[in-house]
């Protein structure tokens, strides 16, 4: 069969049954993103005044958080250079105070909780329930019409309530984030493909801030769902992240308890420490997603330092490195299911079988182009004008080498005790944002298959 008839197969299959997938609990971090989208001479200029020497040196090797416009500068640079996302907490009120000062030219939701949330709730109408850590006016404005719930307490008593319906005020948690096509250039920089940086500025999320409600009723909050999807621990540091993942530890021991089976939606963090601790609580997980810098810097904690050197030393990144990583992480840990998203393909290890799991990656893949095409999906039937977007010519070698390798057939095949599902990804040319696209890649994937299943 041709990807093209696969793909429209996917769609068809997962359009006509997304709705039984059932309630998605959806926690932790939820906030606003204010988007810059970056010029040239300006950044120049900038990197210039700041002291350009300095900003250089951050554009080699990140700081682990933000505590000068120097590093905040560098840090974009070095997104820049690689084509790569990062994000870090900026800790400094100056620099904080010198982001707003830059300014944005846009306000949308934010957080992998709140783009799930809008993308599972809002678009395909599945029940969400979302934690939010902090409930403004302006963030109860972003989230969309649709099934879409937070948990109000009110003497005594739990509602679900949607979050235009919380009558909140509380604090607005800005994340500044600063966009770049591909081809962008600031000095002798060439971003490789279009990419962001994200400067955190806000006091909850990094901290992994869990509302009164949550930490208490967490039991009656969760009952009913069918799945759930863990995300918002990368900004963590070895100095606070004990208290926040003892209380995701006791979550995952009650949907576990629950048969909820859980997502968790890595994102780069920067702290070794936390991702050795979160290492050690995958196995609690049914699935984990993430990209080739996240699962370099895990098999890195893991001490494969050469594995993880040759994830990143290959544009498109060298599936037979990716595979072999995937089953190193699934041996270790227990975790069933692994998605591994990258620019121009996908793949999903899992300890099961069955061309769902192919299917709901193509569903995924069919998404992330409709928002990277519109900037935003407001109907399911929005994704189906992604059909037209051609299949990643690039991801041929790479199909290639699975098929030498592992005898991939149609974008599955057997590696050791596991399943290997890839497929190519389609290529919006000059997307209208890359903000959430991960997020809508994987929650799309995961509920997916479920509603395959």
């Amino acid at each position: 069969m041709t990807w093209d008839s696969l793909y429209s197969s996917a769609f068809e299959s997962v359009r006509g049954r997304i709705g039984g997938a059932g309630k998605v609990l959806l926690a932790y971090n939820t906030n606003i993103d204010a988007v810059k989208y970056l010029e040239r001479k300006d950044l120049e200029k900038r990197v210039e005044k700041a002291g350009k020497e300095e900003a250089l040196r951050y554009a080699e090797e990140l700081p682990k958080r933000i505590e000068d416009v120097p590093q905040l500068l560098g840090s974009i640079l070095w997104s820049v250079k690689r084509g790569k996302a990062a994000e870090l907490f900026v800790e400094s009120c100056s620099t904080r105070f010198y982001m707003k000062q830059w300014g944005w030219d846009e306000l949308r939701m934010g957080g992998q909780v709140g783009i799930m949330a809008n993308l599972l709730g809002g678009v395909y109408g599945i029940p969400v329930i979302a934690h939010v850590p902090q409930l403004s006016g302006l963030q109860a404005g972003l989230f969309k019409d649709g099934p879409i719930y937070v948990p109000k307490a009110e003497n005594g008593s739990l509602r679900l309530v949607h979050p235009r319906d919380f009558a909140g005020d509380e604090e607005n948690c800005l994340h500044y984030i600063y966009e770049f096509p591909r081809g962008f250039t600031v000095f002798n920089f060439e971003a490789p493909r279009e990419n962001r940086f994200i400067g955190s500025a806000d006091d909850y999320n990094p901290s992994v801030y869990i509302r009164p409600e949550f930490r208490e009723r967490f039991e009656e909050i969760a009952g009913g769902s069918s799945l759930a999807v863990i995300s918002g621990l990368q900004a963590l540091t070895k100095e606070n992240y004990r208290e926040p993942l003892e209380i995701v530890e006791e979550h995952l021991e009650v949907l576990n308890e629950m048969g909820i089976p859980t997502h968790l939606e890595f994102a780069f963090t920067p702290d070794e420490t936390v991702r050795k601790a979160i290492l050690g609580l995958l196995g609690k997980f049914w699935s984990v997603g993430l990209n080739e810098v996240e699962l370099a810097s895990i098999v890195e904690v893991m001490g494969e330092k050469a594995l993880a050197e040759k994830l990143l030393s290959h544009d498109p990144v060298d599936p037979i490195a990716v595979t072999e990583a995937m089953v190193k992480l699934a041996e270790k840990t227990g975790v069933r299911r692994i998605h591994f998203h990258t620019y121009g393909y996908y793949l999903a290890l899992t300890d099961y079988r069955g061309e769902f799991v192919r299917d709901a990656l193509l569903f995924a893949a069919l998404a992330a182009a409709a928002k990277a095409k519109l900037g935003d999906i407001s109907s399911i039937d929005d994704i189906i004008k992604a059909m037209e977007v051609p299949v990643n010519e690039k991801a041929k070698p790479v199909e290639e080498a699975l098929v030498e390798e592992y005898g991939m057939k149609d974008g599955i095949a057997e590696v050791n005790s596991y399943q290997l599902a890839f497929v190519p990804t389609k290529i919006v040319a000059k997307p209208r944002s890359t903000v959430g696209i991960g997020d809508t890649i994987s929650s799309s994937a995961f509920v997916g298959e479920f509603a395959l299943r």
